[in-house]
């Protein structure tokens, strides 16, 4: 295999995101197993020299201005979905930048909101360069949303979309977008990668990638970094050495679709049903808009804000401080959190959605408890905090995340695909 290829990774942030954390990790991950890897994105946040921004930043903005204009008014000017959509109708044109010339392999990540076009991505494929795009929702799969929550249009042609007003038609917004994204896949050789089974799974059966190259690949993380620790982290932190803590991580902790409302809830039901828990047992929430998760409800156990954290060290030490980590999310592919709690030796629960079960083992690595169900969520947390035999678990957590998850197995796995495309390309 040839691994002292260039590969240029595409993504719209740096670091903002659950995609943009794995897009570079990735490229760290293929830096070191030989790979020339770069980033390229529009919001760069790092003094990262493997990272490259776009030029001309106020046509950026303006991209990402216009195609949310565009949006708002075929919402009739209402925001409740403005960022749940994406029609890709602006963005860069990435091709005669130095970076895209080097290249060997052109890796798209998450490239919405002004990064690419789907007109850029046609300049892209008529370049003749091997294209991998990784999925890290199900955009590329439909015509306009990120998340599908239960609606099947996609699997036919998205029409009649529930996120626009009146329930679209049957040629709104989502049917115009689904037919450029049609004419732009045909006969394109795109290799699409889901980072989780399930994922993998719903993409295959969308009828714009029938016809299409899908696999799926997990994202990697540096075991190196996320570990277990020294058991000393709340005395550093400054956390409650007598009580059992729950973790909760978001990059904004009111979004509805992480799920604190059911967490809240089974906190509740925990301590009625174990009236003990509530002087032995806290609630860690990190991320955006912390403070603001328990407004207006009452909560059994002492809830700590930890507010945004930047610093990767300290969020290290914070999933290493937990007992338990939960993500009660109600839309998923394969989280960074779960992830890097499992690689510091926390057990994690979660509901049994999208690509949760392939990562937490029930019942060995924590617990997977029923979709929306905040009864049996509170059954999983208590049975990781209070009945699990902690250590055990913790170590089948570690031993996960090296097997599966680590820098070695997935960029070897990424080398071979990328070997895979060029071979392909030098065939046709």
């Amino acid at each position: 295999m040839n691994k002292n290829m260039r590969v240029l990774i595409v993504n719209t942030s740096e670091t903002a995101g659950g995609a943009a954390v794995a897009a570079r990790r990735l490229m760290h991950a293929l830096q070191n197993h030989g790979v020339k890897a770069r980033m390229l994105v529009r919001d760069k946040q790092t003094d990262d020299p493997g990272v490259s921004a776009l030029p001309r930043q106020q046509w950026q903005q303006w991209h990402f201005l216009w195609e949310r204009l565009r949006i708002y008014m075929a919402l009739h000017m209402q925001r409740a979905h403005l960022f749940k959509i994406d029609t890709a109708t602006g963005g860069a044109d990435i091709t005669a930048l130095p970076e895209f010339r080097e290249a060997d392999v052109v890796h798209l990540h998450w490239v919405n909101q002004g990064m690419l076009s789907l007109k850029g991505i046609a300049r892209i494929l008529r370049s003749g360069k091997p294209v991998v795009w990784t999925m890290h929702d199900a955009w590329p799969a439909t015509g306009i949303c990120h998340l599908t929550l239960g609606c099947q249009h996609f699997k036919s042609r998205c029409q009649r979309c529930p996120l626009l007003p009146g329930g679209g038609s049957a040629t709104d917004l989502s049917t115009r977008t689904w037919r450029r994204k049609q004419a732009l896949y045909d006969n394109a050789g795109i290799h699409f990668v889901a980072c989780s089974r399930w994922l993998e799974g719903e993409a295959r059966q969308s009828a714009l990638l029938a016809h299409q190259h899908v696999t799926s690949i997990p994202n990697a993380i540096d075991t190196r970094i996320y570990c277990p620790g020294n058991g000393h982290e709340r005395q550093q932190l400054g956390l409650p050495t007598d009580k059992r803590l729950i973790l909760f991580v978001s990059q904004r902790a009111t979004d509805i679709y992480k799920g604190m409302d059911y967490l809240l809830q089974a906190c509740r039901l925990m301590a009625e049903q174990h009236p003990e828990t509530r002087q032995q047992t806290a609630l860690l929430v990190m991320g955006g808009h912390a403070e603001e998760v328990t407004e207006g409800q009452a909560v059994p156990f002492e809830v700590i804000p930890l507010g945004y954290v930047n610093d990767e060290r300290r969020k290290v030490d914070i999933y290493r401080a937990a007992d338990v980590f939960v993500l009660p999310s109600l839309s998923e592919n394969l989280p960074n959190t779960i992830m890097e709690a499992m690689a510091c030796g926390t057990p994690t629960v979660g509901f049994r959605v999208g690509g949760i079960p392939e990562m937490t083992e029930h019942r060995k690595t924590g617990y997977v408890a029923q979709y929306r169900s905040a009864d049996d969520l509170a059954n999983g947390l208590y049975h990781v905090l209070y009945e699990a035999d902690r250590t055990a678990m913790s170590q089948a957590c570690v031993a996960k995340v090296q097997h599966t998850w680590s820098e070695r197995q997935v960029a070897l796995r990424y080398i071979e695909l990328y070997n895979e495309a060029l071979a392909m390309k030098h065939y046709l």
